[in-house]
């Protein structure tokens, strides 16, 4: 396999926005683990996101595939331009799973029983742009899962602290999944496919969006005060948090979502690894 190839998978996944779970998720770690987890569960829980991401991505790609001929801003991408065949995808499909699966079972066996919910959620949310207008919803059922999985594979049960953090990363990936919807607003309103901007409009997507990330903020901010072990650091940085969320709200409005790319790709980042920082600083300090 020649470099030019591997660069084609990483771009058909979107190899590098696994910045957007995984500070998210090493933040999950600190937050639930009693003592600082062995070298041994941090690997097969960062092999575990990892896989479930890569599956999740070329699962999209390949479902999609039909609508992503037609619509003239995926036309450019692997799978439509031919450079990545649709047998290699069903190959990444089958390898992703099969690693998903055996570092499930690898953390314990609680883990590995309920991974095939987490692989039918993420087979699910293409599919859910066809019959729901809320396919966003789904996509953060996925990310609400994180948490709750990390705590089964640390502790083996589900903790309330890990359900605020799954409500927390499920309504900040649905906010902002409702803007990147903003980009194919057009398209999907063509050829029937669903979204809240498509059912709502543009407006009321923009404020829909908004409550899902003060739902986000609400719920870290609940966290923190029944965690007993997070202080001022933690609150200062909820602070920077919410200010970076302004201000990915503040880069698109109803008249003008030409920035929709900056908010989702840069800021939706700083976000992510701002939390990771908050959590990790306030566990040293």
């Amino acid at each position: 396999m020649n470099i030019e190839k591997i660069r084609d998978y990483a771009e058909l996944v979107k190899f590098e926005h696994t910045i957007f779970a995984l500070p998210f998720a090493l933040a999950s770690v600190l937050l639930l683990a009693d003592r600082f987890p062995s070298l041994w569960d941090l690997l097969w829980i960062l092999i575990a996101l990892v896989s479930a991401r890569t599956l999740g991505m070329a699962f999209n790609r390949l479902i999609d595939e039909p609508y992503d001929r037609l619509n003239p801003r995926t036309q450019g991408w692997g799978l439509v331009s031919g450079r990545v065949s649709r047998v290699e995808v069903k190959r990444i499909i089958l390898i992703s799973s099969v690693i998903f699966l055996i570092s499930s079972l690898a953390l314990n066996l609680l883990a590995f029983l309920l991974s095939p919910i987490v692989i039918l959620l993420l087979w699910l949310y293409p599919y859910s742009k066809r019959f729901t207008n809320f396919p966003h919803l789904v996509l953060g059922a996925v990310y609400l899962l994180i948490p709750v999985a990390v705590d089964v594979a640390l502790n083996s049960h589900v903790s309330f602290i890990s359900i605020l953090l799954g409500i927390a990363m499920a309504s900040w990936v649905a906010g902002f999944d409702i803007l990147y919807a903003l980009q194919d607003y057009e398209f999907d309103r063509e050829v029937g496919l669903k979204s809240v901007p498509v059912r709502f409009g543009i407006e009321t997507a923009l404020r829909i969006s908004k409550l899902m990330h003060a739902i986000t903020f609400v719920s870290l901010l609940l966290l923190g005060s029944i965690h007993g072990d997070l202080g001022f650091v933690y609150f200062s940085g909820l602070v920077v948090l919410s200010l970076f969320l302004i201000y990915e709200h503040s880069l698109i409005k109803p008249s003008d979502t030409s920035k929709v790319n900056k908010a989702f790709f840069t800021v939706n980042g700083y976000v992510s690894v701002a939390f990771f920082i908050t959590v990790l600083l306030d566990k040293l300090l």
